[in-house]
């Protein structure tokens, strides 16, 4: 293993989260372990055809030919659109990432029912800013894989910039909600939410772990790339 890491991260390019909440997770690594991220046109989420097709492969190929010139030991589709589309999509995508470009890939979804079966959950809760078009997407979905929706909380919005102004408390708000209904964990899906900032006091208050996207795809892309996740030590349990 190369001193050296580098983590490719394709992503939205209305995020204004992702990128400095990636640096402040992987800071325990130093200089040895690094996030570059490539962006595509991403500016709102709903069912609409218009916005399917902000997904569609070439744009985020692109981008991953451009992470692929940094060298990047993996690429990282880190972003949510799986939830909804299904998870064909990002399997299909993430073996394109590979075939185009020799270089191991996930996703945030990928990563997040890798950490569902690892973890043996059955009963989910479930927190996003999106509209109930997409959350109702997310629900059949994982109802598919067996993972039943105990409580789920949405602020109904469209985004995409704007699910980065909402406040760390009021996410944090939103789990403690879910939380109550005592499911075997809560996912926090969107990448572009400040749902990792209170991760560490949330967990503690109520007992359940918490899989946030940010920190779900980190997770996986360390593990892929045979980084020790448990360096990292104030961002919830999944990284112990």
């Amino acid at each position: 293993m190369s001193y050296w890491t580098r983590i490719g991260m394709l992503t939205p390019s209305s995020f204004a989260v992702l990128e400095p909440m990636t640096a402040r997770i992987l800071a325990p690594f130093g200089n040895a372990v690094t996030a570059h991220f490539a962006r595509f046109l991403v500016t709102q989420i709903s069912m609409d055809q218009g916005s399917q097709n902000q997904f569609k492969l070439d744009p985020i190929l692109a981008a991953a030919d451009l992470l692929s010139d940094a060298h990047s030991d993996v690429i990282a589709w880190n972003g949510t659109s799986a939830s909804w589309l299904g998870f064909h999509t990002d399997e299909a995508l993430v073996q394109a990432i590979r075939t185009r470009t020799g270089i191991e890939a996930t996703s945030t979804i990928l990563a997040l029912n890798k950490a569902i079966r690892l973890l043996g959950l059955r009963r989910l809760g479930l927190v996003t800013p999106y509209l109930s078009e997409i959350q109702d997407r997310l629900i059949a979905n994982h109802e598919q894989i067996d993972v039943e929706i105990v409580a789920d909380r949405r602020l109904k919005d469209r985004g995409n910039f704007s699910f980065a102004c909402y406040s760390p408390r009021l996410v944090a708000d939103l789990i403690r909600e879910a939380a109550d209904a005592r499911p075997d964990a809560i996912a926090v899906v969107c990448t572009n939410f400040r749902g990792a900032d209170l991760i560490e006091q949330v967990e503690r208050e109520t007992g359940v772990i918490v899989l946030d996207s940010a920190v779900v795809t980190l997770w996986d892309t360390l593990r892929m790339c045979r980084r020790d996740p448990t360096r990292i030590t104030k961002w919830g349990r999944l990284l112990r």
